[in-house]
């Protein structure tokens, strides 16, 4: 897998007036982000995190002091180098790792790339982009990342069932 950084969360906004920053979680809740005390090689050191109780997160940088500061990081997706993140089980995986595979099915047909992951709530979705693109109808479908449907996956592919490719 790759050396690059794992993102846990974006800023998305400033929160009152006192340079505390709102968040869009994208690892495993608050408790991941709790368990770094710096960000983006450094460059943002935490200083408080609590939840926003609608699935996102209010932090504080020793860095940021205003509303104006705060307002200028929207947009920042807070990273951390893989090495400091928890080893992985064998059916674990980080979403960075698995966009921009390409797709195959079980019958090894080609049937795009993975274009993103998403959780809804439910379980991760994965947004499969086609390859290539039809003239007409859905240029993306989304797999649930389900043993049915995600038969298994490496660093150069993921292998999904014929039947959901076929959807």
């Amino acid at each position: 897998m790759s050396d690059a950084p794992i993102t846990l969360a974006a800023i998305i906004g400033a929160h009152g007036v006192a340079g505390e920053v709102r968040l869009k979680l994208l690892g495993e809740g608050i408790d991941a982000l709790r368990r770094h005390s710096t960000f983006n090689g450094g460059r943002l050191t935490l200083a408080k995190v609590r939840s926003d109780n609608k699935g996102g997160a209010i932090a504080r940088f020793a860095e940021v002091a205003s509303r104006t500061e705060a307002e200028k990081l929207r947009g920042t997706a807070l990273s951390v180098p893989r090495e400091e993140l928890p080893d992985l089980a064998d059916d674990e995986y980080y979403h960075a790792d698995l966009v921009g595979l390409e797709v195959v099915t079980d019958a090894g047909d080609a049937i795009g790339t993975l274009l993103a992951v998403h959780n809804f709530g439910a379980t991760d979705i994965c947004e499969i982009e086609r390859v290539p693109p039809p003239e007409k109808g859905q240029k993306t479908f989304m797999v649930p990342m389900t043993r049915a449907a995600v038969l298994e996956w490496d660093d150069r592919q993921l292998v999904i069932a014929q039947d959901f490719a076929d959807q």
